[in-house]
């Protein structure tokens, strides 16, 4: 996959903020994509205050079945600042796709999509570069507020900020604290949830977003020997 960012990444909150609005306006919330194949998981971690640790896996859909993945370790040089993480976070993760020997149908991100804000999270930021769909898919609560979901596994909610559903808190499995799941960018709410259900497969996290986390802590890569083994 080739990125294309319209703006640099040195720049001052004030001005990264004034760029998420702009990107807002580009942000596709209905489903441009075709067959799904493929669907990618990406995360980040931080080995130290100065370094990001991009993880891109890429898993048959709909067996889960991982077929590569893609790790790259980069200065940062943007703050930590909330509602701002994608400047600190995406260079490598953009790096990381671009690695990537299979071009994925669907990018699942761990983090927020339309449920931000300035309605830009990571997984919009990533979908407008790459051009691609893509679905947030967060551990917790940027923005919002939200009946809690049933107990069972499938139960959801709608996730609303300002009047305005920004996205779905969802029970990835039963008795177990939810995910929340928003647009990232080419796909429309039912769709992102419904995909990130048919991903989970007993967990809490979907395969996608699970296999980056768990390599992006350290766990080995998956290769051919150890498909459907590690997790």
């Amino acid at each position: 996959m080739q990125a294309h960012v319209p703006h640099a990444w040195n720049v001052s909150a004030p001005e990264a903020q004034a760029i998420q609005h702009t990107l807002a306006a580009q942000v596709i919330r209905t489903n441009d994509f075709g067959p799904i194949r493929t669907i990618a998981g990406a995360d980040l971690s931080f080995p130290n205050k100065e370094t990001a640790r991009a993880v891109v896996v890429v898993l048959e859909y709909p067996s889960l079945e991982p077929l590569t993945a893609s790790v790259v370790e980069q200065s940062v040089t943007f703050p930590y600042v909330p509602g701002l993480l994608a400047f600190r976070e995406a260079p490598a993760a953009l790096a990381a796709c671009e690695q990537l020997s299979v071009e994925p149908d669907m990018l699942m991100v761990d983090g927020q999509g339309y449920a931000h804000p300035r309605r830009m999270g990571i997984a919009c930021h990533l979908g407008i570069y790459l051009n691609k769909p893509a679905i947030g898919c967060a551990k917790s609560r940027l923005v919002g507020v939200y009946t809690p979901p049933a107990r069972e596994a499938g139960a959801w909610t709608e996730l609303r900020d300002r009047g305005e559903v920004v996205g779905a808190v969802v029970r990835s499995k039963t008795k177990v604290a939810p995910l929340f799941v928003s647009i990232g960018h080419r796909v429309d709410l039912a769709t992102a949830i419904t995909l990130t259900l048919r991903c989970v497969k007993g967990y809490r996290l979907p395969g996608p977003t699970r296999w980056a986390h768990n390599v992006a802590a350290g766990a080995a890569l998956p290769n051919q020997s150890q498909r459907g083994k590690l997790f």
